[in-house]
């Protein structure tokens, strides 16, 4: 008998209809199921039927991927972090060994176990304690905070596993010796892969190589809301090279695109045309979860990547966790941090830099005030209304810049003004004194603000301090006041005064909506770099 299920009966109409009429003088026919298919033996003949149409899914081994045609720029970039850790690892016992004369405690009668365990065991086990973290998967290469994330926790799986084994083989070793390695390996680990995501960063703000070749899908401006957002930081190394808009062509009729826009087209074949290695479903196009997981067992071994991009833009990852309840992974995005420990945290630590600030710059603004008496007579401070946090109004310090009429000029060069928005801003501006370029170029003017940390109406992070003579805030625009004005921001380390104002705002609600300590400290750390650069500042 054949076989009963809808596979049997879908094999025997195939093999009707290649086979032909099948005469009562043939030997019954016998039906058997296996991986090849079904399989009808006909006298002394067998037939091998094609088999049923192939699943969405790829079969394949996780060991055996297809191998990528585009953005291998991964695999050396890859072979030398390889280098760097081990290096960074060797370096950290070398300096632990040579700095304690009892390093080799437990040892002494076995150097050559002690040299394989220092520099041969100790950095391979580091090596395949990152690569299990995930310290070398090329997503989180060069993007984010991930990758040192997984550095940390290789360092204290390795910091655990080197206590397990000592006490477990009850050795005696030195734990300064020990200690100074394993904290010394993860720091100098942390600094190259810091250097070499800089210089990765580097070759793709100068080339756009090294990165990962986007097709957006989704409707027409949904993937141009993504490509906007991706490629405001060519570092990202993300690169759209296309868009398949789900909408049809007559959405794109008479609207110029960055990258060219396909409707109708293989998704596969699009990939292999454009030498693509990453999907993005954007929006609405990821709301139908049926198609969605096809498109991702079509990609399963191919060696391309899927990432959906759901309209939550300007929210960061920490806010955002996936809650999956039924095979349906629900977003749920938590409410900004906008009080608590972490905020008290902040308050107490912008108030003790404040203070030490003032203290330690006293000497310069000595010599400040004395080169701002000799460039033009009036006071050395200039003082001016802003709003602060939640519509309060506070009068800001600064270096005064300009000169003493400055104010009255003011209304004949309004039609010169270079910026869009509530700020008036002219890169040469003729009210600014020689010294006073140089107090700006050099943020030095910034530097009394602290005085207004030291009070509590200003952060040493935050948004910007808008003037208070520009009228009421409206719209999106009042929510960044949900949070105090900070002397730097995400502003000044994005470009300053070269952003439009739009741009400016989103920046800083972006930073209201995912404000932290951590990001912080980022911003910190980057405004040095800035100042240095004198980018942005006029």
């Amino acid at each position: 008998m054949g076989d009963p299920s809808p596979y049997g009966e879908w094999a025997e109409r195939v093999t009707r209809e290649d086979v032909g009429e099948v005469t009562t003088s043939l030997e019954r026919p016998v039906t058997s199921n296996g991986r090849g298919g079904v399989v009808r033996h006909v006298d002394s003949f067998e037939i091998q039927v094609p088999p049923p149409p192939p699943p969405n899914g790829v079969p394949r081994s996780a060991w055996a991927r297809a191998r990528r045609r585009v953005s291998r720029w991964h695999r050396p970039y890859i072979l030398i972090l390889l280098a760097l850790d081990y290096g960074a690892v060797s370096l950290a016992s070398y300096i632990a060994v040579t700095e304690f004369e009892n390093s080799r405690v437990g040892f002494q009668d076995r150097p050559t176990l002690f040299t394989l365990t220092a520099y041969v065991f100790l950095p391979l086990g580091w090596m395949f304690t990152l690569w299990a973290n995930g310290g070398y998967d090329r997503r989180f290469l060069g993007l984010g905070t991930d990758e040192f994330k997984r550095v940390v926790r290789a360092g204290l799986v390795v910091a655990a596993s080197v206590s397990f084994l000592a006490f477990a083989t009850k050795t005696d070793l030195s734990r300064m010796t020990v200690g100074s390695a394993l904290l010394g390996g993860l720091l100098i680990v942390l600094v190259v892969r810091y250097l070499a995501r800089q210089a990765l960063q580097l070759v793709r703000k100068r080339g756009g190589r090294a990165g990962h070749r986007m097709i957006l899908i989704g409707t027409l401006p949904e993937a141009l809301e993504v490509y906007t957002a991706v490629t405001r930081n060519p570092a990202a190394g993300l690169v759209p090279v296309g868009i398949h808009i789900t909408d049809g062509y007559a959405a794109a009729r008479g609207i110029e695109t960055p990258v060219p826009v396909y409707a109708g087209r293989d998704v596969l074949g699009l990939v292999r045309e454009l030498g693509a290695d990453t999907i993005a479903v954007c929006g609405s196009a990821s709301a139908e979860p049926g198609e969605l997981r096809r498109l991702a067992w079509q990609l399963e071994g191919s060696g391309v990547d899927l990432v959906v991009a759901p309209q939550l833009t300007d929210i960061a990852g920490p806010r955002v966790h996936i809650r999956p309840i039924e095979g349906l992974p629900l977003l749920h995005v938590e409410e900004p941090t906008l009080s608590g420990p972490a905020l008290l945290a902040k308050n107490i630590l912008d108030r003790m830099v404040a203070a030490v600030g003032l203290i330690l710059l006293l000497p310069l603004f000595l010599v400040v005030a004395i080169g701002i008496k000799i460039s033009d007579k009036g006071p050395v401070f200039f003082r001016q209304g802003r709003v602060g946090h939640e519509g309060r109004t506070f009068r800001v310090w600064k270096l005064r810049t300009m000169y003493v009429d400055a104010e009255d000029r003011l209304a004949a060069l309004v039609d010169q003004n270079e910026t869009d928005g509530m700020l008036f801003k002219i890169r040469e501006d003729p009210r600014v004194f020689p010294f006073g370029r140089f107090l700006r170029a050099s943020s030095i003017d910034e530097i009394p603000q602290l005085v207004n940390v030291l009070k509590g109406e200003m952060s040493l992070v935050g948004p910007r301090p808008l003037p208070a003579d520009d009228g009421d805030f409206l719209g999106d625009v009042r929510r960044r006041l949900l949070v105090r004005p900070g002397i730097t921001g995400l502003w000044q380390v994005s470009g300053r005064s070269d952003l439009s104002w739009d741009e400016a705002v989103r920046l800083d609600l972006y930073y209201v909506d995912n404000w932290s300590l951590a990001y912080d400290l980022s911003i910190l750390w980057r405004t040095i770099g800035v100042v240095v650069a004198r980018k942005g500042a006029y």
